[in-house]
């Protein structure tokens, strides 16, 4: 795994959607003007789901506004005569708001304009070559600057709300996993098995470690965090429930004359004894009986 070929994070979605939008000519064509409208003539999107705004951070911004004035334009649609809904940029507003300002610049798109937009989001984002991260970079994007929930924007993939927030969640890895992620050097089901024991940082290294030095299968990894869930004292302990030999398995298997293995589960577990034919199986009976 570690021979993979490195990928480069985001790299499908920046020519989509990058930081600095106007750069990309999709909100703003090139040439296109930028409005200074009222603040008091704008209205947040009614569908934003984000519904708290941290005050601290709009602080800030409101600080750097004031001394850089707005770098990136809002954008918006006309709602009525004279009001405008945001589409992008609420958190600039409400900080330029704080920075008393009276105006900011704008982008007006049509509601078509911004149908059009969606559209090219929806097949890029669902591009074959993009990485599960990069698919979760998009998604976050999407949600963050246009304001869209996660479920609408499952509903407009065409896939299960689970899905997208699954693949939204592989952002809340630890930075090692997301570049590991990145570089292929673990798959995205071993992913999921280091996301499980989010707030104990200290397995999830470990965990890593092991994926990738170690090769464990994401069945393996998936045991691992059985076994520091249910109570292990010790990362040598959870790795016991990882190992399918033990010193009695080994001794069963000289005893059978065939490969014995251990299968642990949330509760209990399978003995696994390896036969090569019907005539094996039936001596293996017989020895057993």
């Amino acid at each position: 795994m570690a021979g993979t070929p490195k990928r480069g994070l985001g790299r499908g979605f920046e020519s989509l959607l990058p930081p600095d939008l106007d750069k990309a000519g999709l909100l703003a064509g090139v040439g296109e003007r930028i409005e200074q409208l009222a603040v008091s003539d704008l209205r947040p999107n009614p569908h934003q789901p984000r519904r708290h705004f941290d005050e601290t951070a709009l602080q800030g911004l409101a600080a750097s506004i004031i001394r850089y004035g707005i770098v990136q334009p809002l954008v918006v649609k006309p709602a009525k005569a004279g009001v405008y809904e945001l589409i992008a940029g609420e958190r600039r507003w409400r900080a330029a708001v704080l920075a008393g300002l009276t105006k900011v610049p704008a982008i007006v798109r049509s509601s078509k304009e911004l149908e059009q937009l969606e559209l090219a989001l929806i097949e890029n984002v669902q591009r074959v070559d993009l990485s599960p991260l990069e698919q979760a970079v998009s998604i976050e994007r999407w949600h963050e600057q246009f304001s869209i929930s996660y479920e609408a924007i499952a509903s407009r993939l065409g896939k299960a709300p689970s899905t997208v927030n699954n693949i939204v969640r592989l952002l809340q890895l630890p930075a090692a996993a997301r570049e590991a992620l990145t570089k292929q050097a673990i798959s995205e089901g071993h992913a999921r098995a280091i996301l499980a024991l989010k707030g104990n940082a200290d397995y999830q290294a470990h965990l890593l470690a092991a994926i990738i030095k170690q090769g464990w299968s994401v069945r393996q990894a998936e045991r691992y965090v059985v076994s520091v869930r249910e109570g292990a004292r010790d990362h040598g302990q959870a790795r016991q429930r990882v190992q399918t030999e033990t010193p009695a398995t080994r001794r069963l298997s000289k005893r059978l004359g065939t490969p014995v293995h251990v299968r642990r589960m949330a509760r209990g577990g399978v003995l696994e004894i390896g036969f090569g034919s019907d005539e094996e199986l039936s001596q293996i009976i017989e020895r057993v009986s």
